[in-house]
């Protein structure tokens, strides 16, 4: 497995490769980690990675892939000649052997390309999505899922990273999206956390996007999300 010492992401959810160019800019080499969704894939795909490359940082490719499992095997083989992918998401929504395909697919082209096969981890419960009485359970069911079908690990929210590694283990990665640096505008996330918390909580990577992208220094909010990180 990989060691990856970085623990923020940065989710470049912008419109155009000139706004996500500039941010890499702006916040390279403190940021070296980047999230690259939907948005900014749909519009500009590959060549998004390999801006992000070329100025020395690593993607995260969120595109949370569901689908049927040949076809998200094949997206996932593809993802990762995509240089410098570190890390895929499929939705464990998908089930067992989709996901099973996946972690199969990344391993059968990493080694036909002799490169580090990048982690595979499943989108749980949406940070979106308000928090019921089954939320933990779901996310733990989930997790569990994943790692029987040989994902590295999922996507959740803060409220739940503690029962996922108490369940999964201190080698399955978590992901902790919904970040909000103390008094910011949770936005349209619903089961927010703290950097601080996160970590606390047994985080491996937490994925921050508009209290960066909106802030008036990007690089000081991120500076600040690093140094909790490390606290």
């Amino acid at each position: 497995m990989q060691i990856i010492k970085d623990k923020l992401i940065v989710a470049l959810d912008v419109d155009t490769l000139t706004r996500a160019e500039r941010f890499v800019d702006i916040l390279y080499p403190q940021v070296k980690l980047f999230k690259v969704g939907s948005q900014l894939f749909t519009a500009h795909g590959p060549e998004a990675i390999k801006m992000i490359g070329a100025r020395g940082g690593r993607v995260f490719l969120d595109l949370k892939l569901y689908d049927i499992p040949n076809t998200v095997k094949n997206a996932v083989y593809t993802g990762v000649s995509q240089q410098p992918v570190f890390m895929m998401t499929v939705h464990t929504e998908g089930g067992i052997e989709m996901m099973r395909h996946a972690s199969e697919g990344a391993a059968q082209k990493a080694a036909e390309l002799k490169i580090e096969r990048p982690f595979i981890v499943g989108v749980t419960v949406l940070t979106s999505a308000h928090n019921t009485a089954a939320t933990l359970g779901e996310v733990v069911k989930m997790a569990l899922a994943a790692k029987d079908a040989g994902l590295d690990g999922v996507v959740c929210s803060v409220h739940e990273a503690a029962e996922v590694r108490k369940n999964c283990g201190k080698d399955f990665i978590i992901v902790t999206p919904g970040i909000r640096p103390q008094g910011v505008e949770s936005f349209d996330q619903k089961r927010v956390a703290t950097a601080q918390d996160a970590m606390q909580a047994g985080a491996n990577f937490i994925v921050v996007g508009r209290p960066i992208l909106e802030a008036n220094d990007p690089l000081a909010v991120a500076e600040e999300l690093l140094s909790s990180c490390r606290a």
